[in-house]
């Protein structure tokens, strides 16, 4: 018996015209092709078993993400990223293995042991924002960088400042940098760039960076496993106690692996969301007005818990993770056995695309989905497959509670002490970084103190 398989029609333009879209024009890309063919589409793959589906309807986003995990492959759908993470990382895991990995993870994310770091976000984004020299033009990315970078080494490293810190600090940045920049951002999708032809050309270089940065982490092990301080709360130190369900710990080979999972997937991203959230804010008076308002009900040196807690913030990092969502789809999963969504019969081979921008510009869930309106998050509670800025069903990133927190600290922080502006008032669009969606990097903006108010209530 043969089995009839039926897919979405898709866009029929040659491969390497649409690469060169999908790399240069990530917005467009999606966009274009929803208003030509409609919710679904189908990317055509030169291979008649692994085409591109991609899916952003909330009954689609359901299925694909309570569907039994059996039925798809997605660690390999990742595979690009085994340079940078290595080969145990719990991202590019499937099945068992990927399960367990979560549930030895996750705990330091969660509950009061996520909150025990909350002083630590506030003091190290009081150290960059007080190295800002006020009325001169600076990089908003580059600091919300160095915060989300500083953030990871305390937090999750355990480390404080000295001579380890600001090695890892430097070799980790430049790495990152380098690796999104425009160009190199093209690698991770074209294998032929990845082609080591000595330290002195770029993929040599990215090698060689990355093996400084193994010698630095595995000396970082060796150095924590011989130290008789049992009682540190980082999360290095806590995922070295963790324990499988047989009783093993976690090899080096495997810490290593997940710390810079944590980092790459922690840092660029909540950098990113830092930074259009004080475009918006600077953008839209009256969102920084609101802001202001609710911010001075609990003044300066707030209880961290209260902050977290605070309506109208709450609201404006969501939309702003709406608006532009970080990563442009969740995971693809690849289709191990024969499956049906939304009527289209998926054979294997498939690569089904949950398309989260897509997903957050539907206008009968989002009117007016181009605008930033906070609001629209006031008033209603959105499904997980309404609202997925961090992804669905059992790939949901494992540090989502976590960025919210360090997002709401950040931008209270900063906002309580500075105004700060945009140089240039002029639109701006988003662009490639990596995988990832960001502002420009050169987006400049100006810091002055902020001017302190009498007490009044939000206006929320």
């Amino acid at each position: 018996m043969t089995t009839t398989y039926n897919l979405p029609d898709g866009p029929q333009m040659p491969r390497w015209l649409r690469m060169i879209k999908f790399i240069t024009q990530p917005v467009k890309y999606v966009d274009d092709f929803a208003q030509i063919y409609g919710d679904t589409f189908t990317i055509r793959s030169s291979r008649s078993d692994n085409h591109l589906i991609y899916f952003s309807q909330p009954q689609a986003l359901e299925q694909i993400f309570t569907a039994d995990s059996r039925h798809f492959e997605v660690g390999r759908g990742n595979v690009g990223l085994k340079f940078l993470l290595g080969d145990r990382s719990f991202m590019l895991a499937d099945g068992d293995r990927h399960q367990r990995q979560r549930q030895l993870l996750a705990p330091p994310f969660h509950g009061e042991r996520m909150r025990a770091y909350g002083e630590e976000i506030r003091e190290i984004t009081r150290q960059v924002t007080n190295e800002w020299q006020i009325d001169k033009p600076f990089k908003i990315r580059e600091s919300m960088q160095e915060i989300t970078l500083r953030v990871i080494l305390r937090v999750v490293f355990g480390l404080n400042d000295g001579e380890l810190f600001e090695e890892l600090r430097r070799s980790l940045s430049d790495l990152l940098d380098f690796i999104t920049s425009p160009i190199m951002s093209s690698a991770f999708f074209f294998q032929f760039m990845q082609k080591d032809f000595g330290a002195w050309s770029p993929w040599g270089w990215v090698l060689q960076q990355r093996r400084k940065i193994d010698r630095l982490i595995y000396a970082l092990l060796r150095e924590r496993r011989a130290e008789l301080d049992r009682d540190r709360q980082d999360i290095l130190s806590l995922m070295m106690a963790a324990r499988y369900d047989d009783g093993q710990g976690m090899s080096d080979e495997e810490l290593h692996d997940e710390l810079m999972t944590l980092l790459v997937a922690g840092h660029e991203t909540t950098a990113s969301a830092l930074t259009w959230a004080f475009y918006w804010i600077d953008r839209l008076p009256e969102v920084r007005e609101k802001l202001l308002q609710e911010l001075n009900t609990i003044g300066v040196n707030a209880d961290l818990s209260s902050v977290a807690k605070l309506p109208y913030l709450t609201a404006v990092y969501q939309e702003t993770l709406r608006l532009y969502p970080i990563v442009m789809t969740a995971f693809p999963r690849i289709v191990k056995t024969p499956i049906t969504i939304m009527g289209y019969e998926l054979p294997e081979g498939t690569v089904i695309v949950p398309s989260i921008y897509l997903a957050h510009h539907r206008e009968e869930v989002y009117p007016q989905s181009k605008q930033f309106k906070p609001e629209r998050f006031l008033g209603r509670q959105y499904s997980p497959y309404e609202y997925l800025p961090f992804g669905g069903g059992n790939r949901r990133c494992i540090g989502m509670a976590f960025a919210q927190y360090e997002m709401k600290i950040v931008l209270a922080t900063v906002l309580s002490e500075f105004q700060v502006s945009l140089v240039n008032k002029r639109p701006v669009r988003p662009v490639r970084r990596g995988l990832t969606l960001a502002a420009p990097a050169g987006m400049r903006m100006v810091a002055t103190p902020q001017v302190k108010r009498a007490n009044t209530p939000a206006l929320v």
